[in-house]
């Protein structure tokens, strides 16, 4: 009976398919050589979308205090930066196959900073709100430019859209901003 049990156990784990969609897709950069010195990077500062999370879980959004729900399209407009408005990030003209000459924001980034005490919950939120923000203009230039949403186009039409619209998430290390236990 022990080895039936046994048998039946090793089918039913080999045969049966587990779920592997879940987790956040991030690029992460190349490790450091030895004694590799990294050169000090000047950036724009209004090129940098500033998201921070408290330990009580609210958002402060460029210094100011946002919802959730308001995170997405407040993102949406800094990456676009549609009215080439100047406290928004600077926009460039770049040839682009597929899509000809555009002016974009090729230099933006989001910076999303957290505090200790910050819950999973809300992180995962908020990383959802700014990867959407990418998805919904990505899907809105494919539109445009395709007829078709971002997932249905071909390789190199995703490659186009990606160029205007690059996912920069910056995630820096979880600190102690304050608002929390003591």
């Amino acid at each position: 009976m022990a080895d039936i049990a046994f048998l039946l156990l090793i089918f039913f784990l080999v045969t049966t398919s587990m779920s592997t969609s879940t987790g956040l897709s991030r690029r992460l950069p190349q490790p450091l050589l030895k004694d590799q010195v990294i050169p000090p990077v000047d950036i724009n500062k209004r090129n940098i979308f500033v998201v921070k999370i408290n330990s009580q879980n609210q958002l402060l959004v460029q210094g100011e205090i946002l919802g959730v729900k308001e995170l997405r399209e407040r993102a949406k407009e800094f990456i676009q930066n549609p009215n080439n408005d100047e406290k928004l990030p600077v926009k460039t003209k770049v040839n682009i196959p597929l899509l000809g000459e555009m002016e974009i924001t090729k230099d933006h980034v989001v910076s999303l900073q957290n505090d200790v005490d910050t819950q999973y919950q809300a992180y995962i939120e908020v990383q959802n709100e700014l990867v959407a923000a990418y998805n919904e203009l990505r899907n809105e230039l494919s539109k445009e430019k395709f007829g078709k949403l971002f997932n249905e186009l071909d390789e190199d039409q995703q490659d186009a859209i990606q160029s205007v619209y690059p996912q920069k998430i910056s995630e820096a290390e979880p600190k102690n901003y304050g608002g929390g236990k003591k």
